[in-house]
């Protein structure tokens, strides 16, 4: 794939090394993974990378679309155990050993795609289609990694991939509108009385504030949603999902604790909260595993 950037290049080479770098919460959620899952965590965080900067990077010399199609042919491959990349082969492994479906991969690609074809969305049933494609097809590989056994798992995977994609967006409302996108559903804008040229401008008004309001209690549905079908034989497993949810969730309260004035910085939760939160959360998995052996040892 001669087309792939500098950028994609340091994916390929450190998945690990790029999602620290960059402060990615996805760094956190699986920095107290076992080895094998966090290997497959790396190499699945590293794909959204290399997909996310195709179509986020400079386009100028390249074709976004083709080098997109290049990837779903690299997938297809792969399922056919013909990988034809280095980093195909190391995926390759990765779907292997925990047998990964083929479907959030494509559907990722395919919703990334949509921000080459669309810069704004009409209603919010448009952008939910967005959100599942980019957020909940990876909650859906990840929890594959992370082990289940309820089929439940996966309505609490798209449920937090949902509310995951919908915070970001708020957090990101400023650098996306620079960038000519627009992820409020136009029908909220329309609701609520607040132009596109106002968004353009960062305008912060109380049709604003009332606005976002909707926005964050949206995003917080969709956290109760998936917090109430989360089940109960997998919180021990799915921790690590727990431990993302959990960070975005308090991502969305500094929002809110902002007066949802996202134009003025950038929010985000500190590192040393998102260590506590990872750290709290793991216990808490192995407290539910250790606690059946205690409780047996008792009885003996």
């Amino acid at each position: 794939m001669e087309s792939a950037t500098s950028a994609v290049n340091k994916v390929l080479q450190a998945p690990e090394k790029m999602a620290q770098s960059t402060g990615s919460n996805f760094y956190y959620s699986f920095l107290l993974l076992p080895a094998a899952k966090r290997r497959a965590m790396n190499n699945v965080y590293g794909f959204c990378r290399i997909i996310d900067d195709i179509v986020d990077e400079d386009h100028e010399g390249r074709d976004p679309a083709q080098d997109l199609d290049r990837w779903r042919e690299e997938i297809e491959a792969c399922y056919q155990g013909i990988p034809t990349t280095d980093f195909g082969e190391r995926l390759l492994e990765t779907i292997e050993e925990f047998d990964l479906p083929k479907e959030p991969f494509l559907d990722l690609i395919d919703g990334m795609e949509m921000d080459l074809q669309w810069s704004s969305y009409e209603t919010f049933a448009d952008l939910r289609e967005y959100c599942y494609r980019v957020a909940s097809a990876v909650g859906l590989l990840c929890i594959e990694i992370f082990g289940y056994e309820s089929l439940t798992a996966r309505e609490y995977a798209v449920n937090l991939g949902l509310a995951l994609q919908l915070t970001n967006i708020l957090r990101d409302l400023r650098e996306d509108v620079s960038r000519g996108r627009i992820y409020i559903p136009i029908e909220d804008l329309e609701r609520f009385g607040y132009s596109r040229d106002d968004l353009s401008r960062g305008v912060y008004n109380t049709p604003f504030v009332d606005l976002m309001k909707f926005q964050c209690s949206r995003a917080r549905s969709y956290f109760e949603r998936a917090a109430a079908v989360l089940p109960e034989e997998d919180r021990s497993s799915l921790f690590a999902a727990e431990i993302m949810g959990a960070i975005y969730r308090e991502l969305l309260e500094l929002i809110v604790d902002a007066h949802y004035n996202v134009y003025r910085t950038r929010l985000s939760v500190p590192k040393k909260t998102r260590l506590k939160i990872a750290f709290k959360l793991w216990t808490s998995a192995k407290l539910k595993e250790w606690l059946p052996i205690g409780a047996k040892a008792r009885e003996i």
